[in-house]
Order: C-alpha cells, then structure tokens, then sequence
C-alpha cells in the first residue's frame, strides 16, 4: 500500500485488491547485507563487476530532462551472463553544483525518472541550485524492461475483484484469480521476473553511482524508496552519503505485520479525516468519527453486495468494493483530497459512483479511458513477492482478518488478505525480513509523519533507532510523507543535504 509521492497522483498503497501485495522486505538472489560489504569507496568492485562501475554515460537531450542508459547486470550472481538497461535522467543544477541527488518516490513501481522530470516539485530551489537532480526507472519498470503481466482489460478486473472475499467460494476465486496472475506474469516477464528485487535494486543505484563519477552516495527516497536507501546502506555503508529516507517502510518486518500495521496506519489516516469532515460541518457520514467510520464500513458492504453504477467513456461500469476501497485509499495520501472524498461520498450515497471511481483511477494511475499510464500496478508483485514470502495457508488470512480487525475494523479485511498474490506467486521469494544498521555510515536523516496511512510513523522511529547513525525528524500532520509539505521539515532537510547538519534529538515540526 505504499505508493509514489504526490508530483503526480500520490503514492501507491501496497496492497490494492487481491492483485498485490502487502509493501514487503528486502531480498534477492544476490548476496544480503549479512555478507561482507561489497565494493565501497574504499574497495574497488570486483572484476567481474568492474566493467558496469567503470561505464561512462552518455547524455543526450531529451525535453526538459538529459537521459541515458545505464547497463546492469541481470543476475549480480552471474555478472558475465545477460545484461539489462535502465532508463537514467537528469535535470542539472541551476547553480554552483554539488553534486548528484539520486531520487526515489516509492511502489514498489514508481518511475524515478518522472520522479527527477519533476525537479522543480519534489525538491526545494536550494537544493536545485546545488545538485543535479537524477531519477531512474528500476529494473522491471516503465521504461526498464517493464513487467506486464496482464492487459489493462484484465487489470481491471484483478483490482476491481472482492478484495475481502468472506465465503468459501469467494476464497476459492480469489485463490484462483492471484494465481492466474501470477502465470501471466511467469509466461509474460520471463528471466527478469526473478530478478526485481529490492537488493538488486540497491546495487544497481551503487552502480549508478559510480557511474555518476559520485564517491558517496546523495539520496532522496520516499515511501518503498526509503526501503530501497536502507538496503543499500546496509549493503554498502561507507558509500552512503546524505541520505534522506521520508516516509519509512522497515526492512525487518515481516509481510504479516506489514499488513497489519498499514491497516492500522489507514484506520488512524481515515478517523482524521472523518473528524476533519464532522468538525467541517454538513458532513454527509454523520456527526461523529465513530458514526461516520461506521458508515464509510456499512457503505463498503453495501457496494460489495450491490456496487454502483459509473457512467463516462471508462469500461469500468461498476463501482464494486475493490474500486470503491481504492477510492477512499487515494484521498487518504494527502489531506488536499479530502473534500474530494467527501462530494464523492456524498455522491456515492446518492447512487452514483463516478466521483469515487475518479479517485480509484488516480490511485490505480489509470486514465479515464482504461488505459494504465505505467506498469506499478503489476510490478509492485514481483518486487514484493521475491522480498519475502507469504504463508500459502488462506487460514492465515481468515485469522488476520479478526486480529486486524480488533485495531483497523475498517481497513483490517482488506489489508489482511493482501498477501495472497504472493502467496500463489510462480517463483520462490529469496530474501526474509532482517534487521539493517548499516554500521559505518555516515548519518541517516529519517523522516515519519504523524498520522500517515501508508509507512505509519512508528516504522520511521523503528528504523532511526536500528540504524547506527540513524537520525529521526518528526512531522506532526496528515498524509504520506512530509519533505515538500511543511516548510520546517523542508529547511531542516535542506541543511543536511546541504551542510550535514542534522537535527537535534528529538526534532518535530
């Protein structure tokens, strides 16, 4: 339930509908951070690896941003076997240069290079003057070997499926529709379906960095790219640089509590939301939290036995309750959205689904007309399902269910089943949750927001406190990450990515 930050849509929650996964922990065929420390500053790349760290890039002008490619290993296992390309952009410093900002904004899935494309909105003008902001598309993404597993027809149909299926029958379904996806991807992706996961991912940005000619390694990562950062600090601890990780999702939870603590995140996120629309007034969920949670529940019930018609040149013609949870998820992200919410809801009562399937759309990045604008929907599976595995037992799910439920009673059932695609998933995952320190690194600014439906803040505290020089600022607000949404929190990210500093224990805004 992670997703990107809000340049674009927002951020992509990391379990929508039976189609994917819960946000999972990092793992590859390649060795983990429990190995010595591959090549660092101080060590020189293996050779079989050398001819990847030695490359040179080649820019060109493409629009407003400079592009390249960057070629990588499939398999870092088999450095002499297939290679693979990523897309690589830029948007040079409009000062005196620092340096290199590579940057990150989530899914797993999001595109990096329309993350950098957008410079101008993901970071402030200080940090434009001094650094070349650079964006990558990672391996299975967008413009890198995009993973399509299922046409947008199909798509819409997985992620518009009964995402708490409470029959035997709807189990069955939704068993038999997680691992037909799961075929299409294995027919569909072939070898690089195997070889998307987060550690392989983390040493491709290393290679990037030495592409870049950078020493240390200057880093923005939000949301799953905080996954990302932590991996290659543990991975590479004396390459780390300024390293920014805004909106946390920890390395050492497994699946299963992943899970449930996004559903208590988006209970937490939706309660401050309906206190907000009953303190507004003419609030159409009622006139308390607790009434008005009540209804957002009743009201998904109800779509689920009798979803609402949608109007429009979409080939969605139902709201059903997968679309509908989605629709409530994206408003979720940041609280500009939530009138949004509210006239759709409002809507919605009145027999009309068009307004929360806009909002579904949105969170779905898909188009009006039923085309998806990028492949995160689908890849975010392969990624998750490599990281970690996920018990293959439904009765684990049916029992997450009424444990989730004690704290998330809203969002318990959806967040509780969303292990299953990975629990059909074709190919073994090969990596478990494990703790990161990074020991030898330099300090680690790590941001977590208040109230954040997607990386609840206690991940971020989790994180600053195992992270050997992990340092934790606090932002105090509503929605999924905070760098870009307050501007204490952008000065103080400012002066360490800038000067060093980092703030001082304890440090809220």
């Amino acid at each position: 339930m992670t997703r990107r930050p809000a340049y674009a849509a927002s951020v992509f929650l990391v379990g929508a509908s039976l189609a994917l996964s819960g946000c999972s922990v990092l793992g590859s065929s390649a060795p983990s951070p429990t190995t010595p420390v591959p090549p660092s500053v101080t060590s020189p790349p293996t050779p079989s690896l050398a001819k990847f760290y030695s490359q040179k890039i080649s820019w060109d002008d493409c629009g407003p941003v400079r592009c390249a490619k960057l070629t990588v290993p499939l398999d870092y296992a088999n450095p002499g076997g297939a290679t693979i390309q990523l897309a690589i952009d830029k948007v040079p410093a409009t000062g005196s240069r620092k340096g290199s900002l590579i940057v990150n904004p989530g899914g797993p899935g999001g595109s990096g290079y329309d993350y950098a494309a957008a410079a101008d909105q993901i970071v402030t003008g200080s940090i434009r003057k001094s650094y070349d902001v650079v964006g990558f598309d990672p391996r299975g993404v967008q413009r890198s070997d995009p993973i399509q597993c299922v046409g947008d027809a199909q798509l819409d149909g997985i992620l518009g499926s009964d995402p708490t299926p409470d029959t035997p029958s709807e189990v069955t379904a939704a068993v038999a529709l997680a691992k037909g996806f799961g075929a299409a991807c294995k027919k569909n992706a072939g070898p690089l379906l195997g070889h998307v996961s987060t550690v392989e991912v983390a040493r491709d940005v290393d290679v990037l960095r030495a592409a870049l000619g950078s020493p240390k390694l200057d880093y923005l990562g939000k949301s799953y790219g905080t996954l990302i950062g932590s991996t290659y600090a543990g991975l590479f601890p004396r390459n780390v640089g300024r390293m920014v990780l805004d909106g946390v999702v920890p390395p050492d939870l497994t699946s299963e509590q992943v899970a449930q603590g996004q559903a208590g995140g988006f209970e937490l996120a939706t309660r401050s939301y309906v206190a907000n629309c009953v303190s507004s007034g003419g609030c159409p969920l009622g006139s308390t939290v607790d009434a008005g949670m009540a209804r957002i529940r009743s009201f998904l019930k109800q779509v689920d036995a009798q979803p609402l018609p949608v109007s429009g040149e979409s080939d969605v013609k139902k709201l059903t309750e997968g679309w509908a949870s989605l629709g409530i998820a994206e408003a979720m992200y940041t609280k500009q959205s939530w009138p949004t919410l509210t006239k759709a809801m409002k809507q919605a009562f009145g027999g009309k689904g068009d307004q929360l399937m806009a909002l579904a759309d949105q969170y779905a990045d898909r188009s009006s007309d039923g085309s998806y604008q990028g492949n995160i929907m689908q890849v975010g599976n392969a990624v998750n399902c490599l990281d970690q595995p996920s018990s293959s037992s439904t009765a684990t799910y049916e029992a997450d269910v009424t444990s989730f439920s004690k704290s998330a009673p809203t969002w318990g059932p959806f967040l509780a089943w969303s292990g299953l695609t990975c629990a059909q998933w074709p190919i073994k995952a090969t990596g478990t949750a494990h703790r990161i320190s990074a020991a030898g690194s330099g300090p680690i600014l790590v941001v977590g927001t208040t109230r954040d439906p997607a990386t609840p803040y206690a991940w971020s505290q989790r994180l600053a406190t195992e992270l050997s020089n992990g340092h934790l600022l606090t932002y105090d607000g509503d929605g999924h990450t905070a760098y870009g949404q307050s501007g204490c929190v952008d000065d103080t990210v400012d002066a360490y990515l800038l000067n060093g500093s980092v703030p001082a224990n304890g440090k809220r805004c």
